[in-house]
């Protein structure tokens, strides 16, 4: 196992559950669905929490103490969720989680976020988030459940989408990040294919692009297009908690990622308070590919420079920032 590792976690959200806070049962299908996660990725041995203790209105205080008290992460992205659609507060509140940075301002990044169909008030909000809270990059959700339906967007949208890259740049943002796979909710699996990314990627080669939960189920796919845009990335987040529970499937995972885009384009997170930081990057320091499947696929073996890499030295490249 590498000890001497610098852990930079892109992902973290202040989740608010609160039954009141969801719009009915589709927002409470989005809550169940992600309790199923924590309980059925967090192995034997460490806490699994009952749904009174998970599905709460987390703090501030909660996810910094997991995630600096209670882990070995140097540094932390406080991601927000816009997901207004399903919940008032949109389920991780930008507030909170710019509140989350400001505590920590050496060690924590905010990211915001916005709902690109709100248009002019998206474009606005983007304007303050970086202009008041120093907003680093920006996390965005195509895939939307208004007004009782599903009603996605595409990253490739010249009048939905593009607009908002443009705001980016011209703010002095080039790092954008995208949910895509893991459906979660009532929202058909098909809104969260990566489809849409080349379009993205070809149209705004300046902006690089991250790839959330590596576009689970749709890997192959991903690995296409990473290794085909210089911009396009991959967050392991939702995606490294299978190195316990199913560490063969991890394998796979990160062989083919390994494969087809190289240990350069891979970045880590965590998902905290879903799963606890500390359990994955404990197995994660430790884990190898099966030696069958680097002999059966060609895989590269996961040295101790792709660990140090994945972990953290990317994503301080993303930001332009120096290992601290």
């Amino acid at each position: 196992m590498i000890d001497d590792v610098f852990v930079f976690d892109s992902v973290a959200h202040i989740f608010n559950f609160e039954p009141k806070n969801a719009y009915g049962t589709p927002g409470q299908m989005f809550s169940n669905h992600l309790y199923a996660f924590h309980t059925t990725l967090t192995p034997d041995g460490e806490t699994k929490l009952s749904p009174e203790e998970f599905l709460r209105q987390w703090t501030v205080g909660d996810i910094r103490r997991m995630v600096y008290e209670e882990s070995d992460t140097d540094m932390l992205v406080a991601m927000p969720l816009p997901l207004t659609d399903l919940y008032h507060d949109g389920l991780s509140p930008w507030t909170e989680c710019a509140e989350l940075a400001a505590r920590d301002p050496e060690r924590t990044v905010f990211w915001g976020t916005v709902n690109p169909l709100e248009g002019r008030k998206a474009l606005d909000l983007m304007e303050r988030q970086v202009g008041e809270y120093n907003a680093r990059a920006f996390k965005l959700y195509n895939v939307r459940y208004d007004y009782g339906a599903p009603y996605p967007w595409r990253m490739d949208d010249p009048r939905v989408a593009f607009p908002i890259f443009e705001k980016a740049r011209d703010l002095g943002v080039n790092l954008i990040g995208v949910h895509k796979g893991v459906p979660l909710g009532p929202q058909p699996i098909e809104h969260t294919q990566t489809w849409d990314m080349d379009g993205a990627a070809a149209n705004f080669p300046d902006i690089t692009f991250v790839i959330f939960h590596v576009g689970l189920p749709f890997l192959d796919e991903t690995c296409w297009q990473l290794i085909r845009y210089p911009n396009l990335y991959a967050s392991l987040a939702a995606t490294i908690n299978f190195v316990v529970r199913a560490p063969r499937m991890f394998a796979e995972i990160i062989g083919k990622l390994l494969f087809w885009c190289g240990e350069d384009k891979i970045v880590y997170g965590s998902e905290a308070p879903i799963f606890h930081p500390q359990w994955a990057l404990r197995a994660f320091k430790d884990f190898q590919i099966p030696q069958d499947l680097c002999d059966g696929y060609g895989y590269p073996q996961l040295t101790d420079q792709a660990k140090r890499k994945i972990l953290g030295q990317n994503l301080l490249r993303l930001h332009g920032m120096e290992q601290r």
